[in-house]
């Protein structure tokens, strides 16, 4: 069922070109697999300049890597995702000699977390923890582990079958991890290089024939290119080799302007997938460049910018928000990060991104608070946006206080991926309990909305930020949603959401707070204490917040750290009923003492007429 809810979904996307693309896919597809039937191999491997591959040189890598995680590794663990690893191998081996085309996804609890652990990233770690101190007590160790472990992970998945051939994105990712084990394995006999050479081979082989191209230009198109660089560089000396790095530098010089936007900022509008794909960037960059394959010296001022767009969200303790999906995917492995450039350190401000659609004010008091009026992601499907229009997040000394509740999981729980990417779980208003777009499939919206030229200017000490949005233009009764966010005296936000349109609708206003946050009624204000880290909220006029926090029915209430865990959390609700024009709701954000009401009054008024003379 969700299959054909998918490719109908897909269908309404698609150009007459990609579906030709597609079509040679499918047709490819069967092709390969009645060779593989009959035995028979769809693929010659040359044979590679052992010489060449020596002189290549490796990409810098920034490791973070513990010895005790190295020594946790040794003993067993895996990247699983957060699920169980038993339940991951069972089902990988059910599937091991099923050709890829034949495997239902629906078979698999989340087919995310089966890839993890094929990524072989945990090879990297160890290898490039220890490879070059031959002195480590873990040296021999870790050399016979990952020579083990490279060579099972091969054997036990023959070309094409099984789960990890699924996605092309999946085999680009390993490719440097294989290179990687051929520059660093110093055990290696004749036949296992060229094993490992050929495996490399076949995946870029696999890649160049199915990349993600039209709707699906995104962040696996990045992966896909970098496992055709790595590949083509060990492969240099054959028609086919030539033909990968010059197909892969030239998507990621058509894609460099396709994902990262102007100001830097993400046309998935995901700050975690933006990381990724940065990082895979980076690491391109600097294998092409070091061993003279390609000049990037076109390519590295707007990853520059997108290092600057990232910097500005994060706060004193280098954490951002969870904004858009993120599945915790590392370009290189967890703890290990490539050769970025420098950014310059970010001073307390307000920072305006008008192309990816944030506002970003860090202050003196170690306050750090975003503005979401960007789009809704990457057309034309949209994947990992989430409707979060206008919402906002806060957080002080490092510690999160108002949060975008994350991701939780992509596949096997439907109910939980649709909250998590909807509006109820952001800090903005929701319409009629709908979301701002329409959810087709987990990965595909349809009627995204649009939001309006944002407004940002300076006033007698204050910073004024308007936007607004569409989503429920849609309604038969339509409506418009319109938030105003003052910031005053270096420490207070007040912010405004009204609303033009018509007839009469139910309007819910939520702000979620981090499982680790407690909130307590005091002199009218809300307190929001994290670990004795403070900041006090209130509506004013009559309305007042209600504290709903795990709730099941609806869902509301719920927070995720990281991939695959959700944890309960705090949200303040407060829902009115009637005409757009005859609701709006007025927050106070005090991060440092309260303001007193009348002064709030007061301050509301200047407020309102900044509203309408803007």
């Amino acid at each position: 069922m969700r299959n054909k809810k998918f490719f109908i979904a897909r269908l309404k996307h698609v150009s007459l070109p990609e579906v030709i693309y597609r079509l040679k896919h499918t047709l490819r597809t069967r092709r390969l697999g009645h060779l593989l039937e009959r035995n028979s191999s769809p693929v010659t491997v040359p044979e590679a300049d052992f010489y060449q591959i020596d002189r290549l040189r490796l990409p810098d890598l920034n490791s973070a890597i513990s010895q005790d995680h190295v020594g946790q590794i040794l003993d067993g663990k895996v990247f699983n995702l957060n699920t169980d690893s038993l339940a991951l191998k069972a089902c990988e081996k059910k599937c091991q000699g099923v050709f890829f085309s034949d495997i239902e996804q629906e078979f698999f609890p989340d087919i995310r977390a089966v890839w993890e652990p094929a990524r072989l990233q945990h090879i990297t770690i160890l290898l490039t923890r220890v490879a070059y101190n031959s002195k480590s007590p873990d040296f021999d160790k870790v050399q016979r582990f990952s020579k083990r472990a490279v060579l099972q992970w091969i054997n036990e998945n023959p070309f094409l079958f099984g789960p990890h051939y699924m996605s092309a994105m999946e085999c680009g990712l390993r490719i440097p991890v294989f290179f990687y084990c051929l520059k660093l394995l110093n055990s290696l006999s004749l036949q296992e290089y060229r094993m490992i050479l050929h495996t490399i081979y076949l995946h870029a082989w696999w890649i160049s024939r199915r990349l993600s191209l039209y709707s699906s230009l995104g962040n696996h198109t990045i992966a896909e290119c970098v496992g055709l660089i790595f590949a083509g560089a060990l492969f240099n000396n054959t028609q086919e080799g030539n033909k990968w790095i010059k197909r892969g530098t030239n998507l990621l010089e058509k894609e460099l302007e396709h994902q990262i936007l102007e100001d830097g900022g993400s046309a998935e509008q995901s700050l975690n997938y933006h990381r990724f794909v940065l990082d895979l960037y980076w690491l391109s960059v600097d294998f092409l460049e070091k061993n003279s394959l390609y000049d990037c010296s076109d390519i590295r001022p707007r990853l520059l910018r997108g290092e600057d767009f990232l910097k500005a969200f994060q706060d004193t303790g280098g954490n951002m928000p969870s904004i858009g999906d993120s599945d915790d995917g590392c370009a290189i492995a967890p703890g290990i990060a490539p050769g970025r450039a420098k950014t310059n350190p970010s001073k307390p401000g307000c920072k305006v991104f008008k192309q990816s659609g944030y506002a970003v004010i860090t202050t003196e008091n170690q306050v750090a608070f975003t503005f979401d009026h960007g789009p809704l992601g990457m057309p034309p499907l949209y994947n990992h946006g989430h409707a979060d229009a206008l919402a906002i997040t806060l957080t002080r000394e490092a510690r999160q206080m108002l949060v975008d509740p994350g991701t939780y999981r992509y596949n096997g729980v439907s109910e939980w991926r649709k909250y998590f990417k909807g509006t109820r779980a952001h800090n903005t208003v929701t319409i009629d309990g709908l979301d701002q777009a329409v959810q087709e499939t987990g990965f595909i919206w349809s009627k995204p909305f649009r939001t309006e030229p944002v407004t940002c200017q300076k006033e007698k000490g204050a910073l004024f930020i308007e936007a607004m949005h569409n989503g429920y233009a849609r309604l038969e009764d339509s409506v418009w949603h319109k938030r105003a966010v003052l910031f005053l005296d270096g420490t207070n936000f007040i912010i405004k959401d009204s609303f033009k349109g018509k007839g009469v609708h139910d309007f819910e206003l939520n702000y979620h707070l981090h499982p680790d946050a407690v909130a307590s009624k005091t002199n009218g204000f809300w307190l929001i204490d994290n670990q004795e880290v403070k900041i006090l909220l209130r509506l004013l006029y009559e309305d007042d917040f209600v504290v709903i926090r795990g709730q099941k029915e609806p869902l509301l209430g719920w927070y995720s750290p990281s991939y695959g865990i959700k944890r309960k959390c705090g949200v303040l609700n407060c829902t009115k009923r009637g005409m757009p024009l005859e609701i709006s709701f007025v927050t106070a954000i005090c991060t440092e003492s309260p303001l007193k009401v009348e002064s709030l009054h007061e301050r509301l008024m200047q407020f309102e007429e900044q509203v309408k003379n803007p």
